[in-house]
């Protein structure tokens, strides 16, 4: 089978989307499937690239310093020159020019088109719009997922939560639930001595740990909170917040304002494959506690690793958390959060049963049985599209 991907994300962007399709691609290559992925440029480059990938020249979004619009002349051009490939199926992966351009060539070669919605844009947009009413751009987000996923065959989602919400916009599209999962063999490992000594911090510090884009929607800010309500009883705490993005600036302040310079660690974006390992590893136990997520793989990095995780449970991360053995779950509520990390931070003993719980859980989310699901997918989609009747003569 060959899968031609259209995505308007892709790494060195990092975020949970680039992760998502680049996890999906490396088992879908083990599996035999070949995939070719169109994605944007981007000024930085860095990207781990294959022959499977087709760039295309790129201009910035604005408000969004972080992200890359495809130009549409330089897409069309991309996309002409794979016409004369033979591909099976569309999958495409964001709702932009990605949606735009891909179902428009998935109907001119008479592919089926698959769509994973992979961000919940209703608590997204105001974030980047914030001069629009919330009611306005909630209004608008709705609509605009109902037509688009509507336009393609079949749509993925990565949760329960988030079938129910594209349900109740009136999307009629049928819809699959397949998670991303993780790659267990590559999640396995780190270091935490090694990250406490590179960067410092006493091996008996009490260290909490906070990885993913430092964006408003990630609510990072109530985990400052968190450490100011800990750090009345447990003052050397430390929160070591990996990641970058647009909401740093203001997190730096909120730290100032707070005086909590000796207890929060910024350490930016960190190498997948062994400083961030290495990160995770060092922290007694991770925490969470995002909106917006419609899946929270991160949680999944931090269980694979055997770190106990102390998260809200809202929305995709539900599926995630509701029966796992290897975490706390907590509403968000600043004194419930404080309160739920001092005594875990107090008690080596549950940290360690914690943390055995946390591998157990892991195990249920591995990417390979991931990707044999959306390979059935794949394949159902193919041979019933194979089977539509010819259009009637004219």
């Amino acid at each position: 089978m060959r899968v031609l991907m259209i995505s308007d994300v892709y790494f060195p962007r990092i975020n949970g989307v680039s992760t998502s399709i680049q996890t999906f691609r490396d088992e879908l290559h083990s599996a035999g499937v070949e995939t070719v992925l169109v994605a944007p440029e981007y000024p930085q480059g860095g990207a781990r690239e294959d022959a499977g990938i087709v760039r295309v020249a790129s201009r910035q979004v604005p408000l969004d310093p972080e992200d890359r619009l495809m130009k549409p002349t330089a897409l069309h051009e991309a996309l002409r020159s794979l016409r004369n490939q033979r591909f099976d199926l569309l999958h495409i992966h964001t709702p932009f020019v990605a949606h735009r351009y891909g179902v428009r060539l998935g109907r001119e070669l008479g592919l089926p088109i698959l769509e994973t919605y992979h961000t919940f844009f209703e608590e997204y947009l105001y974030h980047y719009i914030p001069f629009l009413p919330k009611a306005l751009l909630r209004y608008g987000a709705r609509r605009f997922s109902r037509r688009q996923c509507n336009e393609v065959d079949a749509v993925v989602v990565p949760s329960r939560a988030m079938y129910k919400v594209l349900s109740g916009y009136g999307v009629k599209a049928p819809m699959h639930i397949i998670p991303t999962g993780i790659r267990l063999a590559a999640f396995c490992g780190g270091d935490g001595a090694r990250f406490r000594q590179q960067h410092d911090i006493p091996v008996d510090r009490p260290v909490l740990v906070h990885v993913g884009r430092a964006a408003q929607e990630k609510n990072i800010g109530f985990l400052l909170e968190v450490i100011a309500e800990v750090r009345e009883q447990i003052a050397d705490v430390l929160l070591v917040i990996a990641g970058d993005g647009p909401a740093i600036p203001d997190l730096r302040r909120q730290v100032t304002a707070r005086r909590l310079q000796n207890n929060v660690l910024f350490v930016g974006y960190l190498d997948r494959g062994s400083a961030l390992k290495d990160c995770y590893r060092a922290g007694n136990a991770f925490v969470f506690a995002s909106r917006t997520e419609t899946q929270g793989l991160v949680l999944l990095e931090a269980m694979a690793l055997g770190v106990p995780v102390i998260s809200t449970a809202v929305l995709g991360t539900i599926d995630i958390l509701e029966h796992a053995q290897g975490a706390i779950v907590v509403p968000e509520d600043r004194q419930r959060f404080a309160a739920a990390a001092i005594e875990l931070l107090g008690d080596p003993a549950r940290q360690r049963t914690l943390a055995s719980g946390a591998l157990r859980d892991s195990e249920a989310w591995s990417s390979e049985a991931m990707a044999r699901r959306i390979i059935a997918l794949y394949e159902t989609l193919a041979a019933r599209h194979r089977r539509r009747p010819l259009p009637p003569p004219n």
